[in-house]
């Protein structure tokens, strides 16, 4: 089956056509710069030149309509009729309590998502875009959401609520919910393949790393918790999010400075964080570049970074009474032998014994450790898009 999987933000549109019978992407792109006259529409199909193009696109269903005809080109097409285009698979952010796994998108979703708006009010109004955009356009497609906090439905009331009133869950539905679900719930079952194990015995934790970061701890199959909570603020220090904090800090720094509600947000979602610490550089590669060149605060913001996730890795491990596997993903756990080398060290006592070579070229997924490390460490690229495409596709056939 040929499934267009959709990423829409406020002002981009990210997107990969699959072909779920070989799990492979026949072309990938994304248009930039939405609402502008000199937006860029960048398009890689299989096996061909990669094409960029320029143009006005002013809103998402401009921006759909350069995405479906780059795909139907002669020369950089992957398709020849928009029919092949047999259902669309939408990324998306915020399901809140509403949805615990993948569903058909229909008109009562689609009210569910907007009453959803306010739990995710970056988020979710730009994915509300590209469905109906979407759907303006292939109007006899069925289309998909697949959510972002879906994986994570499974967290017990011990691990999701928060110390506060418990009126104010029941209110206002404020818990954690956590992020980056897809990609959790991808790579753990990636690393029950590659140890040969059945997921439903294992104990993993997974780290997904990047600008944004969040680790899980996935018991048997399924989230038992997650370190970003009501919003992606929380958790593991990020690019420019400051992650954990003493929530006093927040009323603190707003008398001292003066700051507006708007403005606190922003300096702890925009200005924190790597970036924060720092002072330089919200990437990793440039971070570790100037730990090499003596930088003090870069420094500190490299052990702070590595040191949360190790804070991590214990207290999942105790939370789920014992560790089978550690995965790391994203752009940094991917990428950086340092960030690995400097999480697993000194680890032996749980069972981590990192092996120097396999970490410092790993290839593709890879297992890192020592044959006689009790747990595994393991590097496995995330395939979100994947996951979204093979929902669709399971969905759309039970519907049919």
């Amino acid at each position: 089956m040929k499934i267009l999987v959709l990423n829409c933000g406020s002002s981009s549109i990210k997107y990969q056509m699959i072909e779920t019978n070989t799990q492979e992407a026949l072309a990938k792109g994304q248009v930039e710069r939405i609402g502008m006259s000199s937006a860029v529409l960048t398009h890689e199909p299989k096996g061909k030149e990669k094409i960029r193009i320029v143009g006005e696109i002013l809103d998402h269903s401009i921006a759909m309509e350069y995405v479906i005809a780059v795909l139907l080109s002669p020369n950089h097409g992957v398709i020849t009729d928009r029919k092949e285009i047999e259902a669309v698979g939408h990324r998306v952010v915020h399901g809140g309590e509403t949805f615990s796994g993948s569903v058909l998108i229909t008109d009562e979703v689609m009210k569910a998502l907007k009453d959803n708006i306010e739990l995710a009010p970056l988020h979710n109004p730009p994915n509300l875009k590209g469905i109906t955009a979407a759907k303006e356009h292939l109007p006899n497609v069925p289309q998909c959401g697949v959510f972002d906090t879906a994986f994570h439905a499974s967290m017990p009331p011990h691990a999701f609520l928060y110390g506060i009133p418990y009126k104010l869950y029941k209110r206002y539905k404020i818990r954690r919910y956590g992020f980056h679900g897809t990609s959790h719930r991808f790579v753990s079952e990636r690393a029950a393949k590659l140890l040969n194990k059945s997921l439903d015995e294992l104990k993993i934790i997974t780290a997904h790393l990047g600008n944004g970061g969040s680790m899980a701890a996935v018991k048997n199959g399924k989230s038992v918790d997650t370190t970003m909570g009501f919003t992606p603020l929380e958790g593991l220090l990020m690019g420019t999010r400051s992650g954990d904090l003493d929530p006093s800090i927040v009323t603190y720094v707003m008398g001292k400075e003066e700051l507006s509600i708007s403005e606190v947000n922003t300096m702890l979602n925009k200005h924190s964080g790597l970036v924060g610490i720092s002072g330089e550089s919200s990437d990793m590669r440039e971070i570790e570049q100037a730990v090499e060149d003596g930088d003090k605060k870069a420094t500190y913001a490299f052990d702070v970074f590595t040191y949360r996730i190790k804070k991590y890795v214990g207290s999942y491990a105790a939370a789920m009474g014992g560790l089978d596997a550690l995965v790391f993903t994203g752009g940094i756990g991917e990428n950086s032998v340092k960030v690995r080398e400097a999480v697993c060290k000194e680890m032996e006592f749980l069972g981590i014994k990192l092996d120097p070579n396999s970490n410092e070229k790993p290839n593709g997924e890879a297992i890192l450790t020592t044959n006689d490390s009790k747990v595994k460490v393991l590097r496995i690229p995330t395939n979100e898009e994947l996951v979204i495409a093979m929902d669709t596709e399971k969905i759309v056939t039970n519907h049919k």
